[in-house]
Parts: structure tokens; sequence; C-alpha cells
């Protein structure tokens, strides 16, 4: 959620900000709700003040005023009684609508209005000169046996798989790769919940505007979430912390589920646009003034397993206009893909800066008061995606893979070679 306090002070500062990301359906409509509330807060706040001043007068009235002084009072609590429905009923509405307003573009994001113009901000690793025509994944687990998506697509339908043979453990020991190595940086390991309620996906900015995405469970009203991301905000939603814990960081492990809407005709075989997948997940609860610090440290440990797992890589900086909801700023990682020929988002982070603390009313204390948080998430490890860079980058001309060697002590062995 937006700072509506900001919003009434200086709503020309909003426009431009979101005319950055294309413009934004629906401001007009939250400033004028705002400038209601507050002109109706107002009213309504100076009837609780005569009434605090009628009602002491009763106590100074002599007993001829008495009557009159009673039923002055009264005249104002039945004021005050008709017009606190309309004022709550206003700041709903207020919130409601606010609610599908995103967050402000932090300075740094580059300019436009669609995702051809984000920005490369630079490229590492080697592309491998291979001598032999390389395969795409799915091919490549076809061969090697990694996973089964006719047999997914029997069971639960379209984009779910089996993973199978060497793709289970090849998956676990990605997961275990990427939870101790946060762990050695901080991070404390948390399994969190699948099914959420309502408010902690609202709470995240995924609620309202991207329901279609995302399942529900209708008789429990409680959603499948699509990252552990909106487990681990909520896990302080309403908290206090102290300046002196700041930054709170976690590792979230969790299964990830998501209906691909809009995305019909995409990578339809194989693990990258699946309906379930699993994923580790950085989380930070940050310092206002440390923020960017930590998203820089985020980012880092991205690159840092991408590096480790020797997979080439380019840095996309995200335009104005094609961030997420509660995003101020948004970096991927794309993995080269040699048997696919292209680039293939395989991390994300994000300073989503006080919009979803400011809806879960997670603050901090210090010498001067309660404030908001800075939260910011990205991406260790989506495992599926990881296990699709990882083999077309290792395959060998007979079609086997190799393994990284920062990934053997997982697997216990340092290639996989197809099925006979």
């Amino acid at each position: 959620m937006i700072d509506l306090k900001q919003l009434r002070e200086n709503p020309d500062a909003f426009r431009a900000a979101y005319a950055r990301r294309g413009g934004v359906e629906g401001l007009d409509r939250v400033i004028e709700l705002a400038a209601r509330h507050r002109e109706s807060l107002a009213e309504v706040e100076r009837m609780r003040a005569e009434h605090n001043r009628a009602s002491k007068a009763i106590g100074l009235a002599s007993a001829d005023e008495r009557p009159a002084a009673i039923e002055a009072a009264r005249g104002l609590a039945d004021q005050i009684k008709g017009l606190e429905p309309q004022l709550d009923q206003l700041a709903d509405d207020l919130e409601a609508a606010a609610a599908y307003l995103p967050n402000l573009p932090h300075e740094s994001v580059p300019e436009g209005t669609s995702e051809e113009e984000n920005v490369v901000e630079r490229e590492v690793g080697e592309r491998r000169d291979l001598d032999f025509e390389p395969l795409d994944h799915v091919a490549l687990g076809e061969r090697l046996g990694l996973f089964d998506g006719e047999r997914g697509a029997k069971t639960s339908g379209s984009r779910f798989v089996y993973l199978t043979g060497s793709g289970v453990i090849l998956e676990l020991a990605l997961v275990r790769f990427a939870i101790d190595f946060l762990s050695e940086r901080g991070f404390e390991p948390v399994i969190t919940p699948v099914l959420v309620r309502r408010q902690a996906m609202y709470g995240t900015g995924f609620l309202p505007t991207e329901e279609h995405e995302f399942y529900k469970v209708e008789r429990d009203d409680l959603y499948l979430a699509g990252t552990s991301e909106v487990a681990l905000a909520s896990m302080r939603a309403e908290e206090i912390l102290s300046k002196d814990e700041l930054p709170v960081r976690v590792a979230g492990f969790s299964s990830c589920f998501r209906r691909e809407a809009g995305s019909y005709g995409k990578d339809t075989r194989g693990l990258v646009r699946v309906h379930q997948f699993d994923k580790v997940e950085q989380f930070s609860f940050a310092h206002p003034e440390d923020s960017w610090d930590e998203l820089a440290a985020i980012r880092a440990n991205q690159e840092r397993i991408l590096q480790a797992l020797e997979i080439p890589y380019r840095v996309l900086v995200m335009c104005a206009g094609d961030l997420g909801g509660s995003a101020a700023k948004k970096v991927d990682n794309e993995a080269w893909l040699p048997g696919a020929q292209r680039y293939m988002e395989v991390t994300s982070a994000t300073n989503a800066t006080d919009y979803q603390a400011r809806r879960l009313r997670i603050r901090f204390k210090d010498g001067s008061g309660t404030r908001l948080v800075h939260t910011l998430n990205g991406t260790a490890c989506a495992a599926g995606r990881m296990i699709v860079a990882l083999v077309e980058n290792h395959q060998r001309a007979d079609g086997s893979v190799t393994i990284p060697g920062a990934l053997t002590p997982y697997t216990g062995f340092a290639e996989i070679t197809p099925r006979a």
C-alpha cells in the first residue's frame, strides 16, 4: 500500500511516478476518496470535540440549565452516530481503491513501459563453444530420465510433471546447496506453509490485482501461494521489531503453485512454465536506510550461486512499466540456454520498500518511535528452472551431463548418463 498521507500532500509527485509505469488506472479516484475521507474525518472529530465540551457543560450547569445541556449533548451524539457509518464506508472505499495502486518506481529504475525496454546491465560467464548440436532440456530430460511430463499430464493435467530418477536427486541437491549457501550468510532456513489466508496474499501485494494467477481452496478460503515470499512476509505481520534486530533474514523453502495465466503456447513441455515447482527464496526485513544495500547483498548471493554452478547469465534491470505491483525496483538474472538458444529468467530480486510492510503492519522501534520496515525478496534457487539451465549448459556430445564441482558433494555423482 502506498502512503496515503504523502499522496494527499503531493499528488503531482505520484502522478509523475505512475506516468513512468505507463499510467495507473484509478489514481484520481483514490485522490478524490482520500480528500472526502479527510473532510469527513475532520467533521466527525470537530463534532466529537464539541460533544466533549457539551458533556463537560452538563456538570457545570445549574439545575435549571441541565436539561437543555443534556439535550444538546444528546443531539450531538446522535449526529456523530449518523456520520460515523459514512466515515467508515469512506475508509473502506478508500482502502479498496488504493489496494490497486502499485508501488512507486525508484529513481534508479530505467525508463520504459514494456518488457522490450528492460535494460541489460551486463553479461557474466562465457557461453561454451560446443562442437556438437546441443539439445534443449526437454530432449535431455527424456534421454536422461529426469522427468515425465506425459504421466504428469495424465495424473494432473498439462504443465504438471513427475521428477524421476536423477532428476529427483538433482533437485534435492540444488535445494540443499542453496540452503547451505544462504545459511552461511545469515539467512535462517524456514519451510513455509503453502496454504495461506487472503490477508497474506493481500499483504504482499498479490491481491487484488493478480488473483487470476493463483489457485484457491474455496471451501476453506485459502490460497495456494505462488512463492514462499507470501508466507515469509506474513511471519512478522502485526509485529514490532527492535532496530537492533534488523535486518532479519530468512531462507524459505516451499512448493509453489501458479496458474501461468496468459502463457498459453509458451514452454508447454518440460520444466519451465509448470503449475507446481519448488523454490528457495531469500527474504529480508530491513531498516529503510539500509534496504538498497540489502538488495545488493541479495543480488550478490544470486550471482554467486549461478557462478558456482557454472551457468552463464545476463543481468536484466526491469524498466518502470515492467515492475510488479509491490516492486520499487526489480532485477532479474537470465541464464543462457545453449539448447534452446535463448535466455531464461532463473532468479529475480525485488525491493518492495515499505509497500508490503504498510499492508502487513510490520514495524520497528527506535528512539523516535515506530516506523515501517522495508521488505525485500530474491530467488535463490527455483529448482526446475535451475535444472533446465544446468543440464543445457553442462551437456556433452554423447547426451550425458556433467555435474559442476560445487554440486557434486550434494548429488553424490559427477555425471548423469543416458538411460540404456
